[in-house]
């Protein structure tokens, strides 16, 4: 990614998801708005898999990542900040859980093992990826045939209908943009979720997901 811009503002500083990804006293209260069991149901997951989670943060999705594949599967959590994947071990090793494997990416490359993932998860942290098309080519070499990529942002109303960049600059980004980005890098979109509800329960902040696959 070239230049995460200072995000998985996912979660603060603009990397990976840097800001909106939250700490572990937030995550209970994360599950119920952002329905995540729902979520993760729509894709093939399951015990054994082989997963990714690009813009870990401090692990919300991670953990629950590394419970759905089971201590079979394994989940390669990545995060351009080491201080955040240091917090995402302590937290794993916290709930027993050992099938967490730790990244240090790059902004234009998560440094994913090839060929090898069933499913690569992207969480309120794509809008912060200026080297879009090089991140989603790296993610298509590292799912296997028919492998799922599932993207979930959120869309401001201030910036709806507005330019990739003028979306972008608020931290935000609308269905319409990902959805071409995802053909144009050989994926075919599976699902689609248009209104997911309100992120953080703000009602002028729109979740929505796009499920798709990897398309040779």
């Amino acid at each position: 990614m070239t230049s995460v811009r200072s995000f998985l503002i996912l979660f603060m500083g603009s990397v990976f998801g840097l800001q909106a990804q939250y700490t572990e006293s937030d995550w209970e209260e994360r599950d119920q708005w952002m329905k995540t069991n729902a979520v993760l149901s729509m894709t093939a997951v399951g015990s054994g898999d082989k997963v990714a989670d690009i813009g870990c943060h401090e692990g919300y999705l991670s953990i629950h990542l590394a419970r759905k594949v089971s201590e079979s599967g394994r989940v390669f959590a990545v995060d351009i900040r080491e201080d955040r994947l240091q917090k995402l071990r302590a937290n794993a090793h916290d709930r027993n859980l050992g099938n967490i494997i730790t990244i240090l990416g790059e902004t234009d490359n998560p440094k994913l093992p090839e060929g090898d993932l069933d499913a690569v998860f992207i969480f309120d942290t794509y809008h912060e990826m200026d080297a879009h098309e090089e991140i989603l080519q790296h993610v298509k070499r590292a799912l296997k045939p028919g492998g799922q990529l599932m993207i979930m942002e959120k869309l401001k109303d201030w910036v709806r209908g507005k330019s990739r960049e003028q979306q972008v600059s608020s931290h935000s980004l609308g269905p319409e943009y990902v959805r071409e980005e995802l053909k144009q890098a050989g994926f075919t979109i599976i699902s689609e979720i248009e209104d997911h509800g309100d992120w953080e329960r703000e009602t002028d902040k729109q979740m929505w997901i796009i499920l798709a696959e990897k398309s040779d």
